[in-house]
Parts: structure tokens; C-alpha cells; sequence
């Protein structure tokens, strides 16, 4: 996500031609913005990890945030690494090896320092002190806090670090290997993608199952398989202008497919986990055939929607009012802060005697439009422009 997109005059270089770009701006904002409910949801009931939690014990509302998460998981961290693969291809072309990582490292490596040890330690603090009511104060806290090396969400970021130092090392290897691409995948090709992610996922959940943390970085190992693929096949697209190609009818279609894979295959899995009595957790890997199941599932979904949002998307969101610009400028920034908007909200309503279902009514489009206010009042400021 730290790729800032170029707008369209400034595009000179990039792969990607001026009235083409927008939409692309467009997507980054949706993503981000799903990003922050995914948080949300994770919050008031949602599986999966946060910093605080206040989970509903609603059936109706269970299913809803798990099936929200659990598409969104499906993609959008894949399509941020393919986004971001896609403009680094012309970055580096335009400022060679050195230039490319020095910039990487600057805006990639300071965030990542600065969560770890700003950020970090603050948002632990306003659960410890007001999430579970230790009266202490912040720098008493801190006497005793130890993990000072926590990416937290800027996992992807560190992620993103490691995949273009690997590629600059490929590029300097590989400089004089000729390199020829053909057309943008059709349907079949696509498919078959999609399939090889999912037997990869399933293998690599195997031995590192969904919710497996490689601390201190904070990787879930069980979904690198999508990102290392989408980020290689962002860089293949680049060099083969693939974006300009994406068929809006072939994304159609894959849209009506996406639908099917959540209101119809994803209840079918989960019928198949209540009638053979089985707990979550075969799903989740270590070879268990129900975690294959769910990984074609996963990937499938995932690499389908992918398609349909970049195809609907061109054809139909690519103009880009100024609030949308803004937004767009602020995404990074939303990236990095969402959490500290996120949980001083969830701080905030804790007191309430209301369901955490009714809670995330309120909260989640709070912590959006928090997030992105405080993302846009950041980006103004000299010194952090510079890097976000």
C-alpha cells in the first residue's frame, strides 16, 4: 500500500497510460476502507485477532462478520500486493536499483520503526488502562512492556519491504535474461490460477495453519502463498500491460461466480463442518481434508474477485471526484493509524450497555471517517508527505 499511485499527470514512464490510472486509485481507497471494517468486525465478533474485542454472542450477527472477514481475507490483502507489484515494476525501471530500495527503505522502513516503537506501545496501553481497567499510567506501563519489536497491521508493510528487496536481488541476477510475456490471462488461465493457490495454501497450511504468527513480523505464513503469487504476478502484468486488457465482460461473470462462492458454496461448507461434527480448526490446515475444502473455496473466491474488481471497476469508477482524491492521498496514512482510531473508539463505547452487534453499527463507520480524517490532516503535515 505504500506505492503511491501517480496521478494521471504524472504518469509518464509508468506502464499504465494517463485515463487509465484513476480507477486503480479508485480500488485502493475500497480496499483501505475494508481494511478498517475487517478491524471492526474482528472487534464486536468477527474470528481472528485484535487488540480488543467485545464479542457478540448474536448467531444471526456471528455469521454475518464471519462471512464479511472471511471474504475480505479472501483478497484484499492478495490485491493490495498485486497493486503494489504493479507500479513497482516501473518505479524501479525509472530510478535503477539503489535509488529504488533507498526510496523503499525510507517510506517502507520509518513506518515500520515508528509503529514498532511509537505506536505500538500506545495503542497496548489504551487496552490495558481502559479495556481492562489496570489504573497505571502510561510511562509505568512502559517500565514493564517488553515487545518492542511489533509491526502490528504494518505486517504487509514489512511484508512488501522483503518482497522488493527480493525482486531488486532477482533484477540485478536476472538483468541480461530476455523476458517475453504473452496476452493478459483469459477464463481457463485465470481458473487454473486460482487452483494452484489453493493446493499451494492447503500444502502450506499443512504445516502452518490459518492463525499461525511468525512473531516478531507478524506473518500468517498460511496466506503468503496468494500474496508471494499475486505480488509476482503484479510484476508479469506490469511488464505486460495487463490492466489495459482486463475484459469487462469476462469480469462480469467472474462477479456472478463471487456470488455464488458466498451465498451459496460458503453455507454448503459450512453445513458440511456442523453435519460431520467438526470443529473450526479443520478448516483451518494441518492437512485436515476440510481445510482443502476451504482453501479451493478461499482462493477461488478471492482470485474471482479480484478479476471482477478490476474489470467493473474500469469500466464503470473511472473518474475520481476530489473527496475520492483526498482519500486516496490518506490511504497509507489510514493504513498505519486506523488502529489508534479504531480502539479509542472501542474504548469509548466499552462503558455502553448495548451488544457489541449494535455497537459495530455505530463504531465502523466512525472509525472510517475518523481514520481518513485523521489520514488527511497527517499527509498535510511537511515531514510525514515526505514519507507517506
Amino acid at each position: 500500500m505504500a506505492e503511491q499511485i501517480p496521478v494521471p499527470s504524472t504518469v509518464s514512464g509508468s506502464n499504465i497510460k494517463a485515463g487509465k490510472i484513476v480507477y486503480i486509485d479508485n480500488l485502493k481507497v475500497v480496499l483501505t476502507i475494508l481494511v478498517v471494517l475487517h478491524h471492526t468486525f474482528i472487534t464486536y465478533g468477527a474470528p481472528g485477532g485484535w487488540y480488543y474485542s467485545e464479542k457478540t454472542t448474536h448467531t444471526v450477527a456471528q455469521i454475518f462478520m464471519t462471512v464479511f472477514v472471511a471474504v475480505n481475507q479472501s483478497f484484499f490483502m492478495g490485491f493490495f500486493f498485486f497493486i503494489s507489484a504493479y507500479f513497482t515494476e516501473s518505479s524501479y525501471r525509472k530510478k535503477g536499483a539503489a535509488h529504488f530500495m533507498t526510496d523503499r527503505l525510507k517510506r517502507l522502513g520509518i513506518p515500520l520503526v515508528f509503529y514498532s516503537f511509537i505506536l505500538s506501545p500506545v495503542l497496548s496501553y489504551l487496552v490495558y488502562r481502559f479495556g481492562m481497567g489496570h489504573h497505571i499510567t502510561y510511562m509505568q506501563y512502559l517500565s514493564g512492556f517488553h515487545p518492542w519489536i511489533d509491526f502490528g497491521v504494518l505486517w504487509f508493510v514489512a511484508a512488501l519491504l522483503l518482497f522488493n528487496l527480493v525482486y531488486v536481488g532477482a533484477m540485478l541476477l536476472l538483468k541480461n535474461v530476455p523476458f517475453s510475456l504473452g496476452e493478459a490471462p483469459g477464463t481457463f488461465n485465470i481458473v487454473l490460477f486460482a487452483l494452484t493457490l489453493a493446493l499451494g495454501s492447503y500444502l502450506a497450511r499443512s504445516v502452518f495453519p490459518i492463525g499461525w504468527v511468525l512473531a516478531p513480523v507478524g506473518f500468517q505464513l498460511g496466506h503468503f502463498v496468494q500474496y508471494i503469487a499475486l505480488f509476482a504476478l503484479g510484476i508479469i502484468a506490469s511488464r505486460g500491460q495487463w490492466l489495459n486488457k482486463v475484459s469487462y465482460k469476462m469480469s462480469k461473470g467472474f462477479a456472478v461466480i463471487v456470488l455464488i462462492m458466498i451465498v451459496v458454496v460458503f453455507p454448503i461448507i459450512y453445513y458440511v463442518k456442523v453435519v460431520t461434527n467438526s470443529p473450526v480448526e479443520t478448516l483451518s490446515g494441518k492437512g485436515y481434508w476440510q481445510s482443502l475444502m476451504y482453501a479451493c473455496w478461499e482462493q477461488f473466491t478471492g482470485i474471482f474477485m479480484i478479476t471482477a474488481l478490476l474489470g467493473i471497476a474500469k469500466q464503470k469508477w473511472n473518474a475520481q471526484p476530489a473527496f475520492i482524491k483526498n482519500m486516496s492521498r490518506a490511504a497509507f496514512a489510514v493504513y498505519i493509524f486506523h488502529p489508534l482510531v479504531l480502539i479509542s473508539l472501542s474504548m469509548m463505547f466499552k462503558p455502553l450497555a448495548l451488544d457489541p452487534a449494535v455497537k459495530l453499527l455505530f463504531v465502523a463507520p466512525l472509525a472510517v471517517t475518523g481514520s481518513f480524517a485523521l489520514g488527511y490532516l497527517l499527509v498535510k503535515i511537511p515531514g510525514v508527505k515526505a514519507i507517506i
